[in-house]
C-alpha cells in the first residue's frame, strides 16, 4: 500500500506517523511543508490512496479528483458537506470507480468502544434505557487563534461529529432526531459547548461536548434494564476504565466487572489497518453513516 497524506496539521502529523514507509509523499499549500503543494501535481504512479487532513470546505474537490484518478481515500470526519445529494453522489461516484472512500473516525476503535459494542449487542443489558456521554477537551484557544477552525459548527463538527458516529456504532439502526438544547459561545465565535437530546424514548440520547475543560476527559454510562455500563477516560488520556454492573434486584450494591487501561492510543494505527484491509476486500461503503451525520449538523446549525 502506497498512500499519500494532504494536509499536515495535527491530523496529518499523525497519519503521516503512522502510514510510515508506506507514506510515499506529503501535500501541504504552506511553503516547505510538503513534498508537494498540489494534490493534483503528486505523479499518479507513486501512489494507490490518499489521507485527507483538510479543512470541511476543501475536502470535496479533492475526493472528486481522486475518485476521477481511481485512488482510495480516507478522509478526516466529518464528511459534511451541507448537502445531502452531494455525499450520496460521491458515494456512488466510488462505487462506480470501485475505489474505496472511508470516513476516519478513529474513536471506533479505542478498546472500551468496541467492549461496549459487543456488550449492547449481546442482549446481556436488556432494554437501554438511555445513554449519556460527555467529551470535553481545552481546544478554544487553539481554536479561536486558528485561520479556519473558529467557524462554521463548532464543537459541534469537532467534538460531536465523534459522539454521533459512536450512537451509530454502537446502535446501527439509530436514525432519531437530536435536539439542540443547549449551546454557548463562552470564548469563540462558533459554539464551544453544546449538549444534544434525543427525542426518542429508548434509548434516550444525551451527548454533551466542550472545548472549554482544561483537562480532556470523556465519560460516558450507559443505563439498562439489567444493569448499566460506563467509560472513563479514553487511552490518549488514560488510564481508561471501562465498568460493566450487573443489577441486584429488588435493589442493592451491584456486582462489578472493571477492566483498566493504562497504554499509549491505539486508534490511529488500527484505522489504518481496518482503511487497508477495506481496499484489500473490495468492500465498498455505503454513505448512510455519513449521510446521517450531516444531516443532523445541519438541522443543528438551523
Amino acid at each position: 500500500m502506497r498512500v499519500i497524506v494532504v494536509g499536515l496539521g495535527v491530523q496529518g502529523v499523525k497519519r503521516k506517523k503512522v502510514a510510515g514507509h508506506e507514506c510515499v509523499a506529503t501535500v501541504e499549500i504552506r511553503d516547505g511543508e510538503g513534498d508537494y503543494s498540489s494534490i493534483e501535481t503528486v505523479p499518479l504512479d507513486i501512489f494507490d490512496g490518499a489521507i485527507l487532513c483538510l479543512p470541511d470546505d476543501q475536502k470535496l474537490t479533492s475526493i472528486k479528483y481522486l475518485i476521477s484518478k481511481r485512488k482510495h481515500i480516507m478522509v478526516e470526519k466529518p464528511l459534511a458537506f451541507g448537502n445531502r445529494d452531494l455525499i450520496k453522489d460521491v458515494f456512488d461516484e466510488a462505487r462506480q470507480a470501485g475505489v474505496i472512500l472511508y470516513t476516519a473516525y478513529n474513536h471506533r476503535f479505542e478498546p472500551a468502544f468496541v467492549r461496549m459494542k459487543k456488550l449492547i449487542e449481546s442482549g446481556e443489558l436488556g432494554n437501554i434505557y438511555s445513554v449519556r456521554m460527555f467529551y470535553g477537551n481545552g481546544t478554544a484557544r487553539l481554536v479561536r487563534d486558528s485561520e479556519w477552525r473558529d467557524n462554521g459548527s463548532g464543537v459541534l463538527s469537532d467534538l460531536g461529529s465523534h459522539l454521533l458516529d459512536t450512537i451509530n456504532f454502537w446502535f446501527s439502526d439509530f436514525r432519531d432526531d437530536l435536539s439542540l438544547i443547549i449551546e454557548n459561545n463562552f470564548e469563540n465565535k462558533v459554539s464551544d459547548h453544546a449538549v444534544l437530546l434525543s427525542t426518542k424514548l429508548r434509548p434516550q440520547i444525551n451527548l454533551e461536548m466542550t472545548l472549554c475543560m482544561w483537562r480532556n476527559h470523556f465519560t460516558c454510562d450507559v443505563l439498562a434494564e439489567n444493569g448499566s455500563a460506563h467509560i472513563e477516560s479514553l487511552c490518549k488520556w488514560g488510564p481508561s476504565t471501562f465498568t460493566k454492573r450487573k443489577r441486584v434486584f429488588p435493589s442493592g450494591i451491584p456486582d462489578e466487572e472493571q477492566i483498566t487501561l493504562v497504554q499509549g492510543d491505539p486508534t490511529w494505527e488500527l484505522e489504518y489497518t481496518e482503511f487497508k484491509r477495506l481496499i484489500d476486500s473490495h468492500i465498498i461503503l455505503d454513505h448512510m453513516r455519513d449521510l446521517w451525520i450531516d444531516d443532523t449538523l445541519n438541522c443543528l446549525k438551523k
